[in-house]
């Protein structure tokens, strides 16, 4: 076998299928999840109204934003990335298997938190693991995170694919006994290969192979001991973490506490809004910012709301936008005599992001070299803008659905094709400026903002879609066009600050 991968590291290999499959599942999940809640019992399903579904689905997908953080940790100080990746991909696998074996709501949802513990160990720490097989950075390790992300992509592409074949070939479940079949291959595949990450992702931060690179002061903060041993006391603090945690969700699955999904929903997102105040907080007034920094953490924060109010509208992919596919979309291809899956339009998203991501790049250059590329804060505006077009779109469908008929697959195309263009005007250059305006010293905290802001947006849209009451159609396009009011109107205001914001960022182009 060659020791190389497209003139990469070999390792590049591992750390693609690994992901790919990773994507595969979480999109294939996404897919799938909210229209097995939804169906009827006597069909397969759990038989949950639409406002308990969309809360759980808002959960599911904040909860493996907000297990990165941790997971992270994990890998940093205690067991290194490759053991996480590893063991998070089982975790992965693991809990596919019990939603397919589960028999109640709480048994399910036990499988679900087993998913977003094991997308917290392997999806930042497969992604670490790649930059550290490239040590000397550069042009080569960029391309290999372009190669990476065609990963990332196919595997989007073909999850929703797959697993909606299934649960119509197979019955419901089946979605879920397939993503979690292809992880468990993924977590294979990782295992048997590992050998061609060398050192990459093996040692902790605490490690004597990482103390050289990290510094005296730094190693001394990580708590490194002789002998490369890791010390007890992170050990000791994640263990009381682990078992308040399983206290928690023992009370809950035997129901010792109640479990209600729209309450905990609400919860959450209250408890990530007053996570975010108090981090800035102290960012502001206890980071000793120079004022050049103090300046650059205010394009943060409104970066921060930004993500956070465009992935509230953008997460209504696998929600709002899902149910109405299955119910209000003509799915029926008559020449073919074939009913698309309505799983199947999940793949437009990541289908459109590979035909189009290098045309936006493209773009960016070229009125880079005429002076008329917009500035980052103009890109999210442009962004929101975008995506609250798509819900316009989705509007003047549900308008029509209102009239008493279904409509046709060309409004969901044109609605995800705009919301993919907002995807891309906001996603890539927000990820890369967090980077470029944090502090060095706070990099890797602000890099988790960023994070917690898509896991803010991702339950608000669990929230927002709950809204939707499928007993009266006729109030549909008022609250698609509530949307796009505020996702235009909030859009516009950033377009109109964006000037004033830019001249914050000073010289960081």
């Amino acid at each position: 076998m060659s020791d190389t991968f497209f003139g990469h590291p070999r390792g590049l290999a591992t750390c693609f299928f690994t992901e790919m499959w990773e994507r595969f599942t979480y999109y294939g999940m996404r897919a799938v999840l909210v229209l097995f809640l939804v169906n009827a019992v006597s069909h397969g399903g759990l038989g949950i109204d639409d406002k308990t579904a969309f809360a759980i689905y808002g959960l599911y997908t904040a909860g493996t934003f907000l297990a990165a953080l941790p997971g992270g940790w994990i890998a940093d100080r205690l067991i290194g990335a490759q053991r996480a990746v590893l063991i998070g991909g089982c975790a992965i696998a693991l809990g596919n298997a019990l939603l397919v074996m589960s028999n109640s709501p709480r048994s399910f949802y036990f499988g679900l938190l087993v998913i977003i513990l094991g997308v917290g160990l392997l999806k930042p720490n497969i992604s670490a693991i790649v930059g550290q097989l490239y040590p000397e950075g550069g042009a080569r390790l960029d391309a290999g995170f372009n190669l990476f992300y065609i990963g990332i992509n196919v595997g989007a592409v073909l999850g929703p694919l797959v697993t909606g074949e299934a649960q119509q070939l197979f019955g419901s479940r089946a979605g879920f006994a397939a993503a979690g079949l292809f992880m468990a291959l993924g977590a294979l595949q990782f295992y048997l290969t590992r050998r061609y990450l060398g050192e990459a992702g093996k040692t902790t931060a605490d490690s004597p192979a990482l103390a050289g690179e990290l510094g005296p002061s730094d190693a001394v903060a990580g708590g490194a001991v002789a002998g490369g041993a890791v010390p007890t006391k992170p050990w000791l603090g994640l263990w009381v973490c682990v078992a308040i945690v399983a206290s928690l969700v023992g009370a809950m699955y035997f129901g010792l506490i109640s479990l209600n999904p729209v309450s905990l929903a609400r919860s959450t997102a209250g408890l990530i809004v007053g996570m975010a105040v108090l981090y800035f907080a102290y960012f502001f007034l206890f980071g000793k910012l120079t004022r050049e920094e103090s300046r650059h953490g205010i394009v943060l924060v409104v970066l921060f709301v930004g993500c956070a109010l465009f992935f509230s509208g953008y997460e209504q992919a696998g929600s709002s936008m899902n149910l109405f596919a299955e119910r209000y979309t003509d799915r029926v291809v008559s020449t073919l005599h074939f009913t698309l899956p309505t799983e199947w339009f999940q793949s437009l998203n990541p289908t459109y992001i590979v035909v189009f991501a290098p045309l936006f790049a493209w773009l960016w250059i070229a009125l880079a070299k005429r002076h008329l590329n917009p500035s980052v804060p103009a890109k999210f505006a442009i962004g929101v803008i975008l995506m609250g077009s798509g819900f316009l779109v989705m509007a003047a469908g549900a308008s029509i659905v209102a009239s008493g008929s279904k409509v046709s697959p060309s409004w969901l195309i044109m609605a995800y094709l705009l919301h993919t263009y907002g995807e891309l005007c906001l996603s890539p250059v927000g990820l890369s400026y967090f980077t470029k305006l944090a502090p060095r010293r706070f990099v890797g905290q602000l890099m988790g903002m960023w994070f917690l802001a898509i896991s803010m947006g991702n339950l608000i849209a669990g929230l927002i879609a709950g809204e939707f009451d499928a007993e009266h159609v006729a109030a549909m396009p008022g609250q698609y066009l509530r949307i796009v009011y505020f996702s235009v109107g909030l859009g516009t205001i950033l377009l109109i600050l964006s000037r004033p914001v830019k001249k914050l960022m000073g010289r960081i182009e």
